[in-house]
């Protein structure tokens, strides 16, 4: 999930929320002001209620950004990369690069953060009874110790994607050996599980809760959807793995030259030839590609009189080498937000891999019935050496 907005970072993570989280907040914020803080303390003003609700909201949202810094913290003390966390209407998620490589990894990562909510409880918890007045201080911190061993609780339920359904994934991992096999079963739990939520927050609808229920069943929704997503996604990239660049990459590449005209690059190129991107070279040296993004900057009636050299794109120009990991050449176009990247060896151009390879190679393996995007299976072809 990309973040809306960023806020910066801490301990080199970029941190961000979604444009979904003021939506928690205020939500929360009501929940607390109009029904819990009256029923614990009746005399209160309704300023009072709201800003006690306000500031409790934002610290339990704090709490989160802590639970989600652990697991992040600990994947970079375990050689992983971390892309950032971004807090959302049910909770937050940390954005690690790759699944972790090792059972006890997974194991590791995954029960850092429930351990952190706890910790944050105990402080809370000792800080409420040390204080002891009832006052809004009090209240406050009595209130983040009990919602956040809610959030450990909830956390360790053993269904993918919540932290107890990967720690479940690195038990079956751990005995199985096989990565894919344990998320299968992982997900399948967490699908469960959301289906069983939804169930709940409709009868609770029923029952008159209704905003509760609601809630409820968009919790469900989204656990279920994650759990699917985290299935397809293994799937995935476990097809993918052991693969390298060369395997997919198109060896020919069209080149076009750069005193080329942009209109000459669009018609017998971009609409003829159906060519969305092309290395621009000047013999064997690469100098720069030139895409359609690259090509609408320029008004169309310019098109006649600007050459590719003046919109190709030399800076920043993503590359790889035929060596590369393929699934780290994916995540480097999905960081980048670019649909392809140029094959180099040195300045000399070897090719050209594009998100359409890749979609091609996956259609030709359902073709085949060789894959199983719900994760029962694939085959891999050899490598071209």
């Amino acid at each position: 999930m990309r973040p809306s907005l960023r806020l910066g970072r801490i301990a080199g993570i970029p941190v961000g929320i979604h444009y979904t989280l003021l939506f928690a907040l205020v939500l929360i914020t009501w929940i607390l002001a109009e029904g819990y803080f009256p029923s614990q303390h009746p005399d209160w003003s309704t300023q009072t209620y709201w800003a006690t609700g306000l500031l409790s909201a934002l610290l339990l949202f704090t709490s989160v950004l802590i639970h989600e810094l652990a697991h992040s913290i600990v994947a970079v003390a375990l050689g992983m990369r971390v892309e950032g966390i971004t807090l959302f209407v049910f909770g937050g998620v940390s954005s690690i690069a790759r699944e972790p490589k090792t059972a006890r990894n997974e194991f590791l990562i995954a029960i850092v953060g429930p351990g952190a909510s706890v910790l944050i409880a105990a402080v809370c918890w000792l800080v409420s009874q040390a204080l002891g007045d009832g006052g809004v201080v009090a209240s406050v911190f009595g209130y983040l110790a009990w919602v956040n061993v809610v959030l450990a609780l909830f956390n360790l339920l053993p269904g993918f994607p919540l932290d107890g359904g990967r720690v479940l994934r690195s038990i079956v991992w751990s005995r199985t050996g096989s990565l894919q096999r344990a998320t299968n079963a992982a997900t399948t739990v967490g699908r469960w599980m959301g289906w069983l939520l939804i169930f709940l927050g409709v009868a609770q609808i029923l029952y008159g809760n209704l905003l509760g229920g609601i809630w409820i069943a968009f919790i469900g929704w989204f656990l279920s959807t994650a759990a699917e997503s985290a299935r397809r996604e293994v799937t995935f990239q476990e097809t993918l793995k052991d693969m390298h660049v060369s395997d997919l990459m198109d060896t020919s590449p069209i080149t076009v030259d750069p005193e080329m005209s942009v209109e000459r690059l669009v018609d017998e190129y971009v609409l003829s030839r159906g060519v969305r991107s092309a290395p621009v070279c000047v013999g064997e040296r690469l100098a720069g590609i030139a895409t359609l993004t690259d090509v609408k900057r320029v008004p169309k009636d310019e098109w006649h009189l600007a050459k590719v050299a003046n919109i190709m794109t030399r800076e920043p120009l993503y590359s790889v080498t035929e060596e590369a990991d393929l699934v780290q050449a994916l995540g480097l176009m999905s960081d980048k937000r670019v649909h392809q990247l140029v094959v180099i060896d040195g300045d000399r151009l070897k090719g050209l891999l594009t998100r359409a390879h890749i979609v091609e190679y996956f259609n030709r393996l359902s073709e085949l019935n060789a894959w199983d995007p719900r994760g029962g299976g694939s085959h891999r072809g050899s490598r071209r050496d």
